[in-house]
Parts: structure tokens; sequence; C-alpha cells
């Protein structure tokens, strides 16, 4: 079976699992009113002892890690890897699934801020009341929402080992709060989110490997020869930073990052607080 095919039926699994799961804490914030923290606490608990359960269940080998062979990678696209200087970064050695992450956010830009849906969509996050004054089914439109989020948190899982990873262990590194951190350091505009995804994405790999960092200096290096210092300057920095530090540095980035832009992120007015008709 081709491999991108069974990439992509795997971003599909992925999603719906992260679906079906979504569901029990839109019940229990939604229908019950619960409090949000404390349900996705206790939701996140619950899906770190699934994880292992279902790893272990799986595995061969008698403990939850899981292999699989990457055979999903495309080693250029044709015409784009051939672009200069860039070509060989972001075209050669490629995930189709990097690319659907990116196309995945245009679409939610476009729907929430140019679409009616969307203005709905904002409006019981904003102002639950007036949205149901408006006719709008408040419930129906939460329960929409956390149903799509958990679809793209698991797809989101998926588009994030593929490409870093070839086993899987259960094991958590709280990058869904990172993700949280990116959404509050953009100020929940699509454009600045866009800007530090990037950033901790960046972090992110750092974190993983410094020789991803030596291989992409050594791709600009390769093209371009007024890049030749700026490459020794930065590997040479990252070479001899503690292994300990660059793992630290995408949650350390956050705190900083956090500190900075917290106040002045606006977010919903209604975020996180159960909707109740009975109280217009």
């Amino acid at each position: 079976m081709d491999g991108q095919f069974v990439l992509f039926m795997v971003v599909i699994i992925g999603g719906i699992a992260g679906l079906l799961f979504s569901l029990l804490h839109s019940y229990a914030s939604i229908t019950m009113k619960s409090n949000q923290v404390i349900s996705g606490t206790a939701l996140n608990l619950l899906a770190l002892a699934l994880a292992i359960f279902v790893g272990r269940a799986l595995s061969t080998s008698g403990t939850e890690e899981i292999t699989f062979t990457d055979r999903f990678r495309i080693d250029g696209i044709p015409f784009l890897k051939d672009i200069p200087v860039f070509g060989d970064i972001l075209f050669t050695k490629f995930y189709l699934i990097s690319l659907l992450g990116l196309i995945i956010f245009i679409i939610a830009a476009i729907v929430a801020y140019k679409t009616r849906f969307g203005l709905r969509l904002r409006a019981c996050g904003e102002n639950p009341h007036a949205a149901d004054a408006a006719g709008i089914n408040v419930y129906k439109t939460r329960y929409f929402a956390v149903s799509i989020s958990g679809l793209l948190a698991g797809m989101g899982g998926v588009i994030l080992i593929i490409p870093s990873s070839t086993s899987f262990k259960a094991s958590v590194y709280g990058y869904g709060f990172l993700a949280l951190a990116v959404l509050i350091s953009g100020q929940w505009k699509p454009a600045r989110v866009l800007v530090f995804s990037f950033l901790f994405g960046f972090l992110m790999n750092l974190s993983n490997g410094i020789s991803m960092v030596q291989n992409a200096f050594n791709n600009l290096r390769a093209n371009e020869g007024f890049l030749q210092s700026f490459y020794e300057n930065m590997y040479a920095f990252f070479r001899h930073m503690p292994r300990d530090i660059i793992s630290m540095l995408p949650f350390l980035v956050t705190l900083i990052l956090l500190g900075l832009t917290s106040k002045n992120s606006q977010g919903p007015k209604a975020a996180g607080e159960p909707y109740d008709q009975g109280k217009r």
C-alpha cells in the first residue's frame, strides 16, 4: 500500500480519535456545566493512562512502545526543490502532512473570520446570551467547536510525531499546553498565531536534536556563501550549549512570551465559563 495513502489514513484516524475523546470534555463542561480546567486536567490524565494501555495492547514487545517504519517522506517536490537556498530546506525530505497543517490553518482562519458561521461561532464565545437572543443554539455551537478542536488536535498529534520520530512511547511533553501558549501569545489573531507557531516549532525541533539545526545550516551554507559566517556563529553557539538547556528552550521561551504578551491578549470574554440559559 502506498505510504502517502497510509499516512493520510493515519491522520484521519487520529482526528476521529481526538474528536471522540473531546466529546467527553464537551459533555462535562457544556452539558454538566463543570469547571473546564478541572475537566481538562482529568481528561489529560486519562489520556496518558489510556495511551499507555493501548500502546501495551498493540505492542509486540510487552511495553507501550510502538515502532513504525518511516516510509512517508518525499525526497523532493518537483520544481519547488530547485528554488535557490529555500528549495533544499523546505521542499526536500518533505512530508505532505506538514503542508496539510498549513492548509488547515488557512481554512480555519477564513472560516472563523470571513464567514457567517465563524461570526456565530465567535459570538458564542464572546457573548453567548446575546447569541442566544439572536436565535443561535449556543449549546450545539459549542459542542461543534469543541468537537472540531478535538479533531484538529488528534490530527495535529499525528502531524507532530511522524516527521520527528519512528516510535511512540506514550510519552507526554506538554506540547498541547505550548499550543495554548501560542494562542495566547498570538492574541487570538491568525497571523500572529502563525508567527509564534513557527517560532515554537523551531524551538521544539531544536530541543529534539542539535543535528537538525546543523543540517539546516549546512543547506544554507551549501547554497549561499554570504551565509557562511552566520552558519558558523549559530552552530557554534548551539553546539556548546548543554542539551538540558536546549530541551528547556520551548518551555522557557513560553514563560517569557506569556509574561510579555498576556496583558495585551484579550481572548473571548466568555471563554471557560459554562453557559446557563436561565441566567440571561
